[in-house]
């Protein structure tokens, strides 16, 4: 059993984190990257070509953590592969020891280093859940083939915190529930108070019972980067209070650390919420580690 499951399962508040690969074929670059963050969380996500670009492949780079002492949460999209590839990718990924998997679309390789690229999208993230919990439970692929041994996974969607309106009903993340999906990591989410709502809403429909939700968090470098992010991040709101704030501060990268604490510590409180993910823009690991220090969420650990 992984880490990261035996964490949530335990109600421990969970900590996660990102890292992009580098566009590199060494290892040291990776692991200097990640090495702040050793020992302060539970899991690290490794992307998938985020945006479309290129790096050092996700499988790759998650068993270099892995032997580096850092779990990883490895990223599979959609987008470039069709149902054997990602079948085999995740026995192999099981195989190599990486048992945390996120299922994603991916991005529009449009919006990437490489345009022409053909998109597969042979099955949507719901689909790849489905059959990842079939190979799971069952020790099968589709097709009736036994898998000796079968592949001990634990499965992770992603989703975007609304504040939901009264007839509101989370119909994606009920199907994703239903394909088999454990865990949950969200969007930014810089506004607690439409967070509760959202929270409050999926318990009503005894989604918190079925997965464990990991909120999306991160330190604003600026009020360039804020304003930024609710331009071009879709669903992602920093509200004009954060920005105010940041404008008004000596060093703003230092406030939007400490915004970042604050909400961290407002999340705990939340019922519902089961930990966070911690992305941090421009990749500032040491960042990450600043605001899981200062936040204490770690304290008795």
């Amino acid at each position: 059993m992984s880490n990261l499951r035996k964490t949530i399962a335990a109600g421990s508040f969970t900590v996660t984190a990102e890292i992009v690969p580098p566009l590199s074929a060494s290892p040291a670059r990776l692991l200097a990257k990640a090495d702040p963050l050793r020992g302060l969380v539970d899991a690290v996500n490794v992307t998938d070509a985020a945006g479309a670009r290129v790096t050092m492949s996700s499988t790759a780079a998650a068993s270099l953590l892995l032997n580096y002492g850092v779990e990883p949460v490895l990223q599979m999209t959609c987008r470039t592969r069709n149902r054997v590839a990602i079948e085999g990718d995740l026995i192999g990924n099981a195989a190599l020891g990486i048992n945390n998997v996120l299922v994603l679309t991916g991005d529009d390789p449009t919006t990437g280093d490489e345009p022409e690229s053909a998109i597969v999208n042979d099955l949507n993230s719901q689909g790849v859940v489905a059959i990842a919990k079939q190979m799971r439970d069952e020790g099968k692929i589709p097709s009736g083939r036994d898998i000796d041994p079968a592949p001990d996974l634990f499965l992770g969607v992603a989703d975007s915190p609304i504040d939901p309106a009264a007839d509101w009903k989370p119909h994606s993340l009920i199907a994703k529930a239903d394909a088999g999906a454990n865990f949950v990591q969200t969007q930014f989410c810089f506004d607690v108070a439409p967070l509760k709502r959202y929270m409050e809403a999926l318990a009503g429909f005894g989604l918190t019972d079925r997965m464990a939700f990991l909120i999306g968090v991160g330190p604003i470098a600026s009020v360039r980067s804020a304003v930024w992010m609710n331009e071009n991040l879709f669903g992602v709101t920093v509200p004009d209070s954060i920005i105010k704030r940041l404008e008004g501060a000596a060093d703003q990268k230092a406030e939007g650390r400490r915004i970042c604490v604050e909400i961290i510590q407002q999340l705990q409180e939340v019922p519902g919420v089961a930990g966070v993910h911690i992305m941090a823009p421009n990749q500032d690991m040491e960042g990450i580690a600043a605001v899981i220090s200062d936040s204490g969420v770690r304290a008795g650990r």
